[in-house]
């Protein structure tokens, strides 16, 4: 049987977009993760999903919050992604301490610079080992348009960019 070490090896072969998912904690305030486990599932109606480990800071509170919003990076939030991946410090590690957010069309936190921000609802949790597959239904978007908008990427862990052909911009 394959190993976890020996399986994030191989998956990490397969290169991937970088987002932090937020949401509101039961007291009220702004809780995130980073996650590169994050695809579209369906056009019509729009869904989307994510899985988020039973171990992150921020899984109590998006398994009780019936939305969740999905922050896609650029390639200028590789601190900002790694901040969201580190896990809480021991006097609960306000990981939204000094970051620029917005609440969304939903009242969600929105991350100020990402390349592209969805507020979802949450349509099922399913389980799947020691993670959770949440689907939400995407009910507001945005994109932020612009010449050079590029995404973070993520490699055989590290962080990447894009390249246009030729090297030439």
């Amino acid at each position: 049987m394959l190993g976890p070490d020996e399986f994030k090896r191989i998956l990490g072969c397969f290169a991937s977009g970088v987002t932090v998912v937020t949401a509101w904690d039961a007291d009220g305030h702004p809780t995130g993760l980073t996650a590169s486990a994050f695809t579209s599932v369906s056009l019509s109606p729009p869904l989307v999903l994510v899985c988020v480990a039973h171990t992150a800071q921020s899984y109590p509170a998006l398994r009780a919050s019936e939305r969740f919003a999905v922050n896609i990076l650029g390639s200028h939030q590789e601190a900002l992604s790694q901040r969201f991946a580190a896990p809480a410090t021991g006097d609960g590690g306000d990981k939204f301490q000094g970051i620029k957010h917005t609440p969304g069309a939903l009242g969600l936190p929105m991350l100020e610079g990402a390349l592209a921000h969805l507020e979802c609802s949450t349509v099922h949790a399913y389980p799947g080992g020691d993670h959770t597959i949440f689907v939400g239904q995407v009910e507001a978007a945005r994109c932020q348009p612009g010449p050079g908008a590029e995404p973070l990427l993520y490699f055989r862990g590290q962080y990447g960019r894009l390249h246009p052909p030729g090297g030439v911009r």
